[in-house]
Parts: structure tokens; C-alpha cells; sequence
């Protein structure tokens, strides 16, 4: 922990000195008094040099970066000295007088404690440990490849934020831009080749120097009593590189030389031997190899970008490892005894957790701070986390009950125990930890139970991230760190020890209550005012979580209130603060799965009404089930149905979608109650009963648990065995059992069918299980749906078209099953004959129908080969299985898990010859879900005569960690406010909303986050987009080596990214970079997914674009192909393949393909664009010219003869401009739009606007309407809408023209209703109430000083699916300032003319972003029925005396109408 917590702050210093000139906007958004600048640093025996610091900084913060840095490291025990005096620690820079930039502060050398004295030891050992290229694949983290592309050595070409990557922007560009060689033969197009040994190509880089050939502690240790009065620490024995052995002693002075040997003890100093306060001083004293070593060594890390070098924050496993892994093995000097910490010093993880968690959060930079902490804490627990694994099941760990049956251990701080199930997961728990019963051996347990335990401690983990994400006054509820690992088929849960909560139950009776059991169904009726803050705390937590407050039977019959499950326990810890333990029902049921305890929860605990309720149970199940189900669900579905394990939950993902569901239904029952009720005008303005009777009867036919205001909530322990609630509350039962049935069969009729209809839209599909996975839980779908995805996409008319995600769900299924099977396989598998099993295991399920080989000479041969006996492999019951039974098992396992029948077939080659399914996909999905790692090296898996994968194959098997996931808060507000201004298509905003979230991330995670990637990625395509290549280049290099150490160097983002590179690559003339990063890109696809998927075709493309003669022309052609099979010939995609490749065909002269395949793009343009379309002009154009050039070489070549017809023919060769912009196309950096209306739109507001200039010109404007207008007054009549009110408001569009307009445009009033209520977080927000005057008063007191529009009109955004949304364009920009505003006035009618320009610019450079055009049209023609029916809900509310203005629609008044409590940022 404190090594890891070291390292972070090492690298929290780096990303406080970066980005001084970065990041402005995060600069901006700082206090006032936080100021940076330069001082100079000098002593300590290092080089001067300069450190920037800031002014709100600690002295210990400046101290903590200047142990960052590389002239300073690896030394410590430091302090600051300014004027000669020592600084306070604690003290704030800004608050030390003489300190100004430029000031001298000086390092003065502070003596050693022992504890320090080993502090120091480890960061020498850190610093010649230093990892190597192989060094990452070693310890099963995912290295960078990208170096290997630009094979860059230069040592200082960072930009001048020191974050980005130290790469020149020269260094690839003096490449010779053709290439030497075509691509490799496994590369082309339809090759069934798959290397590995490709995959991983040595680094560029130079091995790391041997520093000492061995570092340990002396055997003389430890130091005797009358050494340590003198002040020996430590007696350490070091080996050098030219063979001397030295004996040192540690002492708080330093270090010295002694004359101590082998044979004999002289603690005294050796002649000459100076006391060095670091241990490397010393060390080049001794050896001039140590000297020269250590120099090299901290130049080639000093040239690595900081991306590279910064371990991250979380294991991201390779599957793949060093080709040879005895060769990569070094000395990592671990009998020093560093890595050996004393019992006594095991960490407080939950005291470190939670003293993160309570650090102030006033300003930003305490956010930050507060953010990182919680990062730092949480890695370093991960961590331990998986080290602990690894002992406890290696069998270095006792277990503390000593009950094998029951298994509990104690480690490191941490609180292990194997996941188990009782009969029904429920009755008396632990109030310290979720320990559920197993047996060690899987053997002994039934599937159910096995299954039950694993989801259970699932469950545990996504309930403990629900409360951990609790925002505000929330954050005072705690929950303990926990975790759970994978290793070698155990699950493990894995928590912090919780303070105060190991108490026994006569303690607890006895003491007061506020300590011990405070709130649950065993807490027992008591009364304090701590108990109080609990419930206070449980019921606004369950207001967030959309939990419903209920009351269950407890066991002596009484009811208990309860804002959660029935299994969560609330405490008050020794420390002061509440826990909540048990939270693996937060979550409501699945109801889909959970067919046998429907009408259980109804009953009361009465002994006589249960026995008459199982009388009745006959007659009533019938229509109580069918509540809540769509008509012929259970026939169509087969649901609701039994699933191996009783713990089937919702996701959050899904409440939040179903939710914005049901609010939409209850908006449409308002207005349809309205219509009937005297006219929808009628009443919205009329002030009477009748809205209010529409919205209460809307409540009741949607499910709202309020009959007043639009409210869900849900109760998690309906559906749950061994439940009972009063008898008074079988209604609100009965209503929540709807609501479940409703949510559960949500999933299968919206989700779904969602899920396939977003498979279907773009390229960027799912490419492997992870990213499956990923798709899958955004829209609330559990894993456990898998079965009926494919039942789906086999329905669908274009389950051809979605091959590829059949596929990846029959792999997913496949591979899901035998890690059940192979967890299992495991526990009957001895530790010396793990590789063995592992490689058998694999065999079986790759090879079909593979045998064991017999055990004979084959055994034999081994055992002489390798110098010991067959061991237990003669008897071993794992050696007998067969690929055969394999199969057979799972195969029954994926028909009672995922209900399906015969896709499976009877063997992989089944798979792979009617799905495509590649072996080396399942084989790379096997390893990354169960933690095995593979040597590195090219295997076979087709050969049926010998078994492709061996023992000496297995290197590893490393700790799988689940873990809660720490937020970003700042940063990610920040991302999503660029994201929103890219929707707006206002690139500057965004822009600089990037940059601050890049810094934010970077002062938090330093960039190494998924998100952080993300965040990356964005802002080289926005900064691409403003003409910026170099930056976007540079961002982006910087973008995939965080993808490759955070996410996977194989991960699906990786490959992206990598596409993205080739293009900003190719825009600064680098196109042998280019090149190679897109061939990097399609192996990479090509390993993981295939050939036959649609991204395939996007490489291909870019690789034709890139390439010259045959090869472009076969990828080019092998793209149109894929884009045919997978969206129609006549789609976009088809489309640009088409133009693309008549392109190639016009540049090697063959005009006669070429006219054909334009031909079909222009068809392809014309059906979707309109003739008028830019894209459809230009292949118009396109078109003609190929046509007259084929005439002209068709003449030239009849007048110069047959004879020089090699010469004669001319050829269009397009420049790179072009090939650049169809490239940004292509890869969706910039899409076309959608719209064949939009040149009409504009020459119709052009024709309109001119016609009002000139009428405007010739009239004066009346003052009572200027006077009205500069009021923010609705226009009453059309005059007003002329230049001079253009004038008075900024500018308005021709609202006239608008009207006369709006039937021309291709959006529907439905889609104008259905962007009246527009998402937010997730969420649907409902408008306030507004009447006609202060809605256009609200538009108009918007930002519109900033706005390039005016402030009183609506923006309608039309998108490629025909959806809209309605937002005010006085939000769009906030850039100009009142001067602006002013000259923008004055301008008058000279504004009208410049808008259209603008549109057209707009539609160029932002529209053509996201494929959204904007059009303006006036407020008063965009308002709907669905927008009255919303004012007239809150006038409901409002008359009903339940709420405010601003009333939320779950109850809570935050200024805005919200869905489910969640207020609007």
C-alpha cells in the first residue's frame, strides 16, 4: 500500500508541473489565489535545476515533486530550505514570506529513522528494477506496441505541457513516403493465416542495463545491541557487476562501506569509504560499471513518455507472454526483505478508504485531491486484493476459523473468504462480512448452490458501487472496500476490516446504541438520535436508488420499515461512522426468472392465511400472473422461467431506461385524458379540476406509487424467498409485482430488439466479448439474455446482416460455460500438474473429439526430460477427460443457463463452419476470463494428430479482480459538457472543455483511465476537425498507448484508435506511419474477431486509400464486398466503397469499371441524399469527368495506334487532399448528413431574408414595438419579425419564413413531441410550468450575448435517424463577448445576409461532425401537444397544494422537474 501510495504521489507531482500552459480552462476554473511559477532547486549533491510549483501547495507537496523528479530520484529523507532556515512541512508556500519566482530553495538532507532508512532502500530497488520491453508481458500487464511503429529514440520532443508523448513530429516524416514492400500475405485480403508471434514484436527500445549482479541483507544482520546504541540499522550485502562483494552498513547518517566479510564481523568503516546520505552515491564510489549503468538507465527513462512509464493504476491482463520466459526471469533483489512487509504493519484499508472518502470537496483542487486519494487507496487495495489470492489459495494462508467447510482468512488487512450459498441466501448473516457457506472442493457442490454463491458475491460488489456513487450529503452512508477475485477456479470475496463491528452479541446487547446494529429486520425496536441519522441518511439513498420505503414481517411477527433489502444491515462503526453492510439485493428481481415465488410475498405470516392462501394459490395464480405481462409474453418468451441461481436482478442501466419508458407512457395518458376532457388548450390553461384528474389517472395506469405526481420506485425484496409483507399492503404488493413484470418484460420487447437495431446502424458493432458485454449492460441487459439475443437476431429478416454479432454471442455462451466447467476442473487438479491440466483442458475444447494421450513412454520421455517422475498424471482423474464430454457439458450447461438448444452442434468445428467463429477468438476470450497466459508463439489449432497447445505453454495463471470503480467527478462533468457542445456542433467550446478535462484527468488518474482515453480521442478528432493535424497527431499518439496499458493492447478500442493515428498520420505526411498503424489495426481485428465484420471494411477502405496498385485495389474490393453483405448496396458505407474504388479503377486507367462503380455510388447518393446533396454533386461530377476522360483516351489511343498504347493512356490520380478528406469519411471522423432539403431550406431563407431587408429599408420601425422588444416580449403579430426588430434582438431568423417552411421539412410532429422531453444523465426531464410569455421570456434570457443565433428563436435538430431535438440557440456559444454583442447590433440587416453563410459553414465544418443539420425555426411553430401536456402536469401539481414551481417528478424540488429524484446539472 504505502510503495503503491509512493508512486502516486510521484506521479501526482508530474501531473501538477505538466500543463502549464495546457489546460486553460481548468486554470480558469481554480481560485483565484492558486498561482504557479518557477524556483530554482539546489544542494543535496544534485545538478540545479528548475521546479514548478504552485502557491496553494503544501512545503510536503514540493517536496513530494521533487522526489518525482529524475534528478532528485532515487533520494529521500528531504527537506526545503529557504534563506537558510528548514520550512515547515505543513506549511503553505504562498504563505512564506521571501518566497517569489525565482527564488533559490535549497535540499538540505534530513538523517534516517529505520523505517526511513528501508523507505529509501525501496526506492533504489524501484529504480533498478526498472521495467524492460518484456518486463510487462512478464507480470501479465498489457505492454505498449505503439514505439515499435514509431521506432522514435529522440530525448526531448515532448510538447511544451510535458504530458504528451515525447515523440517529434519530424521523426517519422523523413520516411520515405513510398514503401519498400507490399503488406504481409497473413495481412491480404481472404487470408486464413494467424499469426501471434506478430502480435508482440520485440521493443525498439534497449534492454535495461545490469546495475549490481545482487543486493540482499548481510548475514550479520541483525546488528547486535551494542552496534544498535551506535546506530546501525541495517547490515546490507551487495554483489557488483565486476564481482566484488561489499558489505554496507545503514545508519542514520547514510551509508557506509564496513570491513565486514564473509568469515568475519568488523562493523567498523572501511578506509576511504565515504557516508553517503543515498545509497547509489555510494554505490558509483564502488563500481564505475554501477556509475555508468545507473547513468544509462535514467537516460532511457527519463526519454520515455510518462503514458509509458507510470504503473496503472489496475492490472490490465495479457493473455500472451514472453516467448521465453526463463531467459526473461531477473534478479529482483528480493532478499533485501522489502517485499516481505511485518504483520504489524497490514493496512487499515477501510480507515484509509474512508479518510480518503471524508477530505473536503469546497473547491476544486480539493476535489481533485479527494479524487486521487480515493483512486491511489483503491488501486493499492486492488492490488493487495489480487496478491492475497494468490497466497490464500497457494496455501501460505490458514484459514482463521480453522473449518475447512467454512473457510475465512485474514491477510494483509484484508477479510477473504470463498464464496458459498445457504439454502436461501437470507436469516442470520454476519454483521462484519457477506460469508456465505461453501465447501473448498467443487466437487461437492450442486450446480445451484455453486452458481448462487458466485452471483451473490456479484451482486455484493454492484450494490456496494450503488451507494459508493451517492453523491453530497449521501457520502456520509459507507460502505467497506470490497472486492472479489478469480484464481485457479476460486472466487474469493475480499473486504477492508470494519472498526468496531467484531463485537459479540452480548457486547453489543449490552452497550449503548450507538454502537452496534442500528437498522435491519434482526436490529429489534430501539430509538437514539444515531438511529435517526441512519434512517435520515437510508430514506434520501433510497429516493436516489429508486427504491421504494416498505414493511416486511419479521421473524416474531413484527413489521419493519426498511429503504432497502431485507438482508442490508445498518451499523455504526467505533469510528463514528454508518456502514452498510449486505447489499447483494439492492437491486429489484428480475421477474423474468423468478417464476416460482410470485404470490409469495402477498401472504400475511399468519399460520391459518398462508394455509388459505395455498388453498386459493390454485385459482388465483392464474390472473395474479398474468399482471403485468404483454399478451402471449409467456408463449412468444417462455419466460418467466427458473434460472440455475435464485439471485436474478435488474440492472441500474435498465431501471433508468424504464423508467424514462414509463414517464413518456404517463406524458401520452395525460394528453390523451385531456382530449377527451373538453380539448387539450381547453384544459392546459384552464385552472380546474380536469388536469388534475388527467394526471391522477395517468399515475394509476402507468404504476406510479404516487396518484399526484410521476414517481417509480421499487421494492427489492418483492420476488424474494422467505419474504413476507403485512396483509394492509397487499395493493402496494401487487403494484410493485406489476411493475417488476413490466420492467422484466421491458427487456425483452424494447431492449433487445434495440440491441439488434443499434448492431445494425454503424461499424463501430461489438468486435469481442468484452466490448459485448459493454453494449449489452448500457441498455440494462444482463449476460443471462444472451439466449434469447440470439432468438432475436434469428427472428430478424436480417439475421444475415448480423452474422457477426451471432457470432460473438455464440462465443460469449461457449466460452461462459466452460470457465464454469473449468473452475470446476481445477479442484480436483494437484499444484505440480497445473500446466498439464490447464493445457488438456484446453486441447479438449479446441481439438474435437481429442483423447488423452496414453500414459506410457510418452510419460516416461517427460519424466527423463525433465529430471523428475510422471508424478500423478498415471492416475490423475483430469487426464482422462475428453474433448468429447467436454462438450457434452457444455453444451447442458448452455442450454440451462442461456436456453438454447442446438446451436452449439456437436464440436467447435461446428462453430467454426456455420458461424465463422475462429478457435484463436475463443482461445484469446478463454484466457483473458479465467487469468491463463500463453507463451507466446505461433499455434495450430486445427492439427487433429497432436495436441497444439502443451504444458510449457501455460506461463501463468494470474488473479482476475473485480473492484469498485472510483469516480472522476470534475473531469468527467467536463467531458460531457464537450460532448453536449460537439452534439451543438460548437467545436471551440469543445474544445476547450477537452483540454480542462484532460488536465482534470490528468491531475487525478494521470490519464491512465478509460475514460481519460476516451477523453483523448475526442479531442484529437475535434482539434483534427479545426485544422489542427499536429496537435491531433500528437494527442492521439498519446491516446493509443493509454488504450493499449489501460484497456488491452487487443483490446477493440486499441483498434480504433490505431485507425484514427493512420489518418492524423497520413494529414501531416507521415504515410509510412500510416500504413502501419491500419495493418496494425486489421491484425489486430483480425485476431480478435476475423475478417467478416464491419470495421473490416472501414480498414480496408482507409488501407486502399493509402496503398497503390494491386494491393489497394484487393482491399478496396474485398471492402465493398463486406459493406454489401453487411448494409445493402445501397447504403452510405456501399456508397463511398463504391466512389472509392472507381477512384482506384481511374488511377490504373480502367475507365470502364470506373463508370460502373460510380455509377452505383451515384444511384446509392441520389436515393439517400437528393439530387442537390453535395455528396451527390460531386459524384455527379465525378462521373462526367470519368466519362470524358475514357472518350479522350479512347481517342488518343485510336490516333497514336496500337503501338503505344502502354504510353498513351493518361490516368486520374487523385491528390492527397482528397484521399485525406474521403479517409476522415470513411472512419467517421466527419459524416455527411442525411438531408436533401437543406439546399432548398437555405435558398428559400436567403430569397426570404433578402426580400425583408429591402422592405425594411424602406420603413422606419415603430418605438413601442422597439421598446417591447428590448422588454424580451413575445411578438404579437408578423410585422414584427423584420430587420428592425433583427436589430433590437441581435437578429431573428424570418419567422415567416419558417412557417412557411416548416411542411417542407423533413420532420414530423412526432418527432417534434418527442424532443419536448429531452434526456438528461440518463433521465427524461419534464419542463416547468410556463405560460406562453415567460417560456419566450426564458428563451430569451438565455446566453444570447454569446450566441451566433438569435436568442428568441428554437434550433431544430434533425439527425440521420429522423429523430429531433428542440434546444434554445441562445445556449450554443458562449464566445462572444458585449462588445461584440454591440457591433453585432448595429450591424442591423447586414447580420440577415451573413447568417446563411454561416449555416453553410456550420454544415461543412460542425453539421458534418455528427451528421446533424441545423435549421432555425420560430419557438411558437415548434411547440407541441406532448410540450402543453407537460405545463399542464406541473399546474396539476401545483393545484394540488403537493409542490412547488419546480416540483420534481419524483418529489424532489432542485430547480428543475426531474425523473426519479436525479436533478438536472
Amino acid at each position: 500500500m504505502k510503495d503503491k501510495v509512493k508512486r502516486g504521489g510521484r506521479n501526482q507531482a508530474k501531473t501538477d508541473m505538466i500543463t502549464l500552459t495546457g489546460g486553460k480552462g481548468a486554470v480558469g476554473r481554480k481560485q483565484e489565489e492558486d498561482t504557479s511559477f518557477l524556483v530554482k532547486i539546489q544542494g543535496a549533491g544534485v545538478e540545479p535545476f528548475e521546479l514548478p510549483i504552485h502557491g496553494f501547495w503544501l512545503v510536503q507537496d514540493a517536496v513530494m515533486a521533487l522526489l518525482s523528479r529524475e534528478e532528485v530520484c532515487p533520494r529521500s529523507s528531504l527537506s526545503l530550505a529557504l534563506a537558510g532556515t528548514t520550512l515547515d512541512p505543513l506549511a503553505e508556500l504562498q504563505s512564506l514570506k521571501g518566497l517569489k519566482p525565482g527564488s533559490i530553495l535549497r535540499l538540505v538532507e534530513e538523517p534516517y529513522t529505520s523505517r526511513s532508512a528501508r523507505i529509501h532502500l525501496g526506492r533504489v530497488l524501484e529504480l533498478l528494477r526498472a521495467s524492460g520491453p518484456q518486463d510487462a508481458l512478464k507480470e501479465g500487464r498489457s505492454p505498449s506496441i505503439l514505439e515499435t511503429l514509431t521506432h522514435t529514440h529522440t530525448p526531448d520532443s515532448g510538447l511544451t505541457n510535458g504530458k504528451s508523448l515525447k515523440r517529434s513530429s519530424s521523426n517519422t516524416k523523413t520516411e520515405p513516403t513510398n514503401q519498400d514492400g507490399a503488406p504481409p500475405e497473413y495481412l491480404l485480403p481472404g487470408s486464413a493465416e494467424r499469426p501471434l508471434m506478430v502480435l508482440l514484436p520485440h521493443s525498439s527500445q534497449p534492454e535495461v542495463p545490469s546495475c549490481l549482479r545482487d543486493v540482499s541483507l548481510s548475514c550479520w544482520n541483525p546488528p547486535p545491541g551494542h552496534r544498535k546504541l551506535q546506530g546501525d540499522f541495517l547490515y546490507i550485502t551487495v554483489v557488483t557487476v565486476e564481482g566484488r562483494r561489499c558489505e554496507i552498513t545503514s545508519c542514520p547518517r547514510g551509508f557506509y562501506l564496513n570491513r565486514s566479510t564473509e568469515e568475519v564481523f568488523d562493523p567498523r568503516p572501511a578506509q576511504s569509504s565515504p557516508v553517503c546520505h543515498c545509497f547509489t552515491d555510494l554505490l558509483c564510489h564502488i563500481s564505475p560499471n554501477f556509475k555508468q549503468s545507473l547513468t544509462t538507465l535514467k537516460n532511457s527513462r527519463s526519454q520515455l513518455p510518462p503514458a509509458e512509464v507510470m504503473p496503472t493504476p489496475y492490472r490490465t491482463l495479457s493473455w500472451l507472454g514472453p516467448s521465453c520466459a526463463s531467459r526473461t526471469h531477473k534478479n529482483s533483489f528480493s532478499r533485501l526483505g522489502l517485499d516481505e512487509p511485518a504483520a504489524t504493519q497490514a493496512p487499515d484499508w477501510n480507515e484509509e478508504l474512508q479518510a480518503a472518502r471524508d477530505l473536503p470537496q469546497g473547491s476544486l483542487e480539493e476535489r481533485l485531491q479527494r479524487d486521487r486519494s480515493l483512486l491511489q487507496v483503491n488501486s493499492a487495495f486492488v492490488w493487495a486484493v489480487g496478491q492475497g489470492a494468490e497466497t490464500v489459495i497457494d496455501g501460505f494462508v490458514d484459514p482463521v476459523n480453522g473449518n475447512l467447510e467454512d473457510p475465512a482468512f485474514l491477510w494483509g488487512g484484508l477479510f477473504m473468504s470463498q464464496g458459498a450459498a445457504s439454502a436461501a441466501l437470507g436469516g442470520e448473516r454476519g454483521r462484519r462480512q457477506l460469508i456465505v457457506r461453501t465447501s473448498q472442493c467443487a466437487d461437492n457442490l450442486n450446480g445451484s448452490s455453486y452458481s448462487t454463491c458466485r452471483a451473490a458475491q456479484r451482486l455484493e460488489l454492484r450494490g456496494v458501487q450503488a451507494y459508493s456513487d451517492l453523491e453530497g450529503a449521501l457520502q456520509g452512508l459507507h460502505t467497506l472496500p470490497t472486492a472479489t477475485v478469480d484464481y485457479r477456479g476460486v472466487r474469493l470475496s475480499a473486504q477492508g476490516l470494519a472498526p468496531g463491528l467484531e463485537g459479540s452479541e452480548q457486547d453489543q446487547d449490552s452497550s449503548a446504541p450507538s454502537r452496534g446494529l442500528l437498522y435491519g429486520v434482526n436490529a429489534g425496536p430501539q430509538e437514539s438520535p444515531q438511529r435517526r441519522r441512519l434512517l435520515e441518511l437510508l430514506a434520501q439513498s433510497a429516493k436516489a436508488l429508486a427504491l421504494q420505503r416498505h414493511a416486511v414481517m419479521a421473524p416474531n411477527s413484527h413489521q419493519v420499515p426498511l429503504f432497502t433489502s431485507v438482508d442490508a444491515q445498518g451499523l455504526l462503526g467505533a469510528d463514528g461512522r454508518y456502514y452498510l453492510l449486505d447489499l447483494f439485493r439492492s437491486l429489484p428481481a428480475d421477474a423474468n426468472y423468478c417464476p416460482e415465488v410470485q404470490t409469495e410475498g402477498k401472504e400475511s405470516p399468519g399460520e391459518e392465511e398462508g394455509k388459505d392462501g395455498r388453498e386459493e394459490e390454485g385459482e388465483k395464480t392464474s390472473c395474479v400472473k398474468e399482471e403485468g405481462w404483454p399478451e402471449n409474453y409467456r408463449s412468444d418468451s417462455g419466460l418467466p422461467k427458473s434460472f440455475p441461481h435464485g439471485l436474478c436482478r435488474l440492472r441500474p442501466e435498465l431501471l433508468q431506461a424504464f423508467i424514462q419508458h414509463k414517464h413518456s407512457q404517463f406524458t401520452q395518458r395525460v394528453r390523451e385524458r385531456m382530449e377527451e376532457n373538453g380539448g387539450f388548450e381547453e384544459c392546459a390553461t384552464a385552472c380546474d379540476s380536469r388536469g388534475t384528474d388527467a394526471v391522477r389517472a395517468a399515475c394509476k395506469d402507468v404504476g406510479s406509487v404516487s396518484d399526484i405526481i410521476f414517481e417509480m420506485r421499487f421494492n427489492p425484496n418483492i420476488f424474494s424467498t422467505g419474504v413476507s409483507f403485512p396483509s394492509g399492503d397487499s395493493e402496494k404488493t401487487k403494484l410493485q409485482e406489476r411493475l417488476l413484470r413490466e420492467a422484466a418484460a421491458f427487456i425483452i420487447t424494447q431492449q433487445i430488439p434495440a440491441f439488434v437495431e443499434y448492431c445494425l446502424q454503424g461499424s463501430e458493432a461489438p468486435m469481442d466479448g468484452a466490448s459485448l458485454k459493454q453494449a449489452l449492460h448500457q441498455r440494462g441487459i444482463n449476460l443471462r439474455y444472451l439466449g434469447h439475443v440470439i432468438k432475436a437476431i434469428s427472428q430478424s429478416e436480417h439475421r444475415e446482416r448480423l452474422r457477426h454479432i451471432t457470432r460473438l454471442v455464440i462465443a460469449e455462451i461457449v466460452i461462459r460455460s466452460t470457465r464454469r466447467i473449468f473452475n470446476s476442473f481445477l479442484q480436483g487438479v494437484e499444484v505440480p500438474s497445473l500446466s498439464a491440466a490447464v493445457s488438456h483442458f484446453l486441447c479438449c475444447l479446441l481439438v474435437p473429439h481429442f483423447s488423452p494421450t496414453p500414459v506410457g513412454e510418452e510419460s516416461k520421455k517427460k519424466s527423463r526430460r525433465r529430471g523428475r517422475g510422471a508424478g500423478a498424471s498415471d492416475s490423475t482423474p483430469w487426464s482422462t477427460l475428453t474433448g468429447a464430454e467436454l462438450w457434452n457439458l457444455v453444451c447442458q450447461d448452455a442450454v440451462e443457463t442461456y436456453d438454447i438448444s442446438d446451436s452449439l452442434g456437436s464440436g467447435p468445428n461446428h462453430l467454426v463452419e456455420h458461424y465463422g467463429l475462429q478457435k484463436l477468438s475463443l482461445l484469446r476470450e478463454f484466457c483473458l476470463k479465467t487469468g491463463v497466459q500463453l507463451r507466446l508463439r505461433d499455434y495450430f489449432l486445427d492439427n487433429q494428430s497432436k495436441a497444439p497447445i502443451g504444458s510449457d505453454d501455460i506461463l501463468n495463471i494470474f488473479p482476475v479482480v473485480k473492484h469498485i470503480h472510483m469516480p472522476t467527478s470534475d473531469a468527467s462533468k467536463a467531458f460531457r459538457a464537450a460532448q453536449n457542445s460537439i452534439q451543438k456542433g460548437l467545436l471551440d467550446q469543445a474544445h476547450e472543455c477537452l483540454k480542462e478535462a484532460a488536465y482534470l484527468f490528468g491531475r487525478v488518474c494521470d490519464d491512465l483511465h478509460p475514460e481519460a482515453c476516451h477523453c483523448l480521442s475526442l479531442l484529437a478528432k475535434v482539434a483534427f476537425l479545426q485544422g489542427q493535424a499536429a496537435e491531433a497527431r500528437s494527442v492521439q499518439l498519446k491516446a493509443v498507448v493509454i488504450s493499449e496499458r489501460v484497456l488491452g493492447f487487443d483490446h477493440p478500442n486499441t483498434i480504433q484508435q490505431y485507425a484514427l493515428l493512420a489518418v492524423y498520420a497520413y494529414a501531416g505526411g507521415e504515410n509510412v506511419l500510416a500504413q502501419k498503424c491500419l495493418l496494425r489495426a486489421r491484425l489486430l481485428m483480425l485476431t480478435v474477431h476475423g475478417e467478416d465484420h464491419p470495421y473490416t471494411a472501414t480498414l480496408d477502405s482507409c488501407l486502399g486509400l493509402v496503398l497503390a496498385g494491386e494491393q489497394a485495389e484487393q482491399y478496396l474490393k474485398n471492402a465493398l464486398r463486406l459493406n454489401v453483405s453487411f448494409f445493402g448496396p445501397r447504403d452510405l458505407h456501399t456508397a463511398l466503397t463504391q466512389h472509392l474504388l472507381s477512384q482506384c479503377m481511374c488511377s490504373k486507367g480502367d475507365y470502364r469499371s470506373a463508370m460502373n462503380h460510380e455509377k452505383e455510388a451515384l444511384a446509392a447518393f441520389t436515393l439517400m441524399f437528393g439530387e442537390d446533396h453535395p455528396q451527390t454533386r460531386c459524384s455527379t461530377e465525378f462521373l462526367r469527368t470519368i466519362t470524358q476522360q475514357a472518350v479522350r483516351v479512347e481517342r488518343s489511343l485510336r490516333q497514336a495506334g496500337a503501338d503505344c498504347t502502354e504510353q498513351t493512356v493518361e490516368c486520374l490520380t487523385p491528390g492527397t487532399d482528397t484521399l485525406l478528406e474521403q479517409m476522415v469519411l470513411v472512419t467517421g471522423i466527419r459524416k455527411n448528413t442525411q438531408s436533401d432539403r437543406l439546399q432548398e431550406f437555405k435558398q428559400k431563407l436567403m430569397e426570404q431574408r433578402a426580400a425583408e431587408a429591402r422592405e425594411e429599408a424602406n420603413k422606419v420601425t415603430d418605438e413601442p414595438a422597439a421598446s417591447e422588444t428590448e422588454k424580451g416580449g413575445e411578438p404579437s403579430s408578423d410585422k414584427e419579425t423584420g430587420c428592425g426588430k433583427e436589430v433590437e434582438d441581435g437578429g431573428s431568423p424570418a419567422e415567416k419564413n419558417a412557417k412557411e417552411s416548416q411542411d417542407d421539412q423533413p420532420v414530423e410532429e412526432t418527432a417534434v413531441e418527442s424532443a419536448a422531453i429531452t434526456p438528461a444523465n440518463g433521465h427524461v426531464v419534464e419542463p416547468a410550468e410556463q405560460n406562453p410569455n415567460e417560456e419566450k421570456t426564458a428563451v430569451d434570457r438565455g446566453d444570447s450575448e454569446h450566441s451566433g443565433t438569435p436568442a428568441s428563436d428554437a434550433e431544430l435538430k434533425v439527425t440521420v435517424n429522423g429523430e429531433a431535438e428542440v434546444k434554445c440557440a441562445g445556449e450554443e456559444t458562449e464566445t462572444h463577448t458585449a462588445n461584440e454583442e454591440e457591433s453585432r447590433t448595429d450591424e442591423g440587416g447586414k447580420e440577415s445576409e451573413e447568417t446563411v453563410n454561416e449555416m453553410k459553414r456550420s454544415d461543412e465544418v460542425n453539421g458534418d461532425m455528427n451528421g446533424v443539420l441545423d435549421m432555425t425555426a420560430d419557438p411558437l411553430e415548434l411547440k407541441s401537444k406532448e410540450a402543453l401536456a407537460d405545463v399542464v402536469v406541473s399546474k396539476a401539481i401545483i393545484a394540488n397544494q403537493t409542490g412547488d414551481r419546480d416540483t420534481a417528478v419524483n418529489g424532489v424540488a432542485e430547480g428543475s422537474v426531474t425523473v426519479n429524484g436525479i436533478a438536472e446539472e
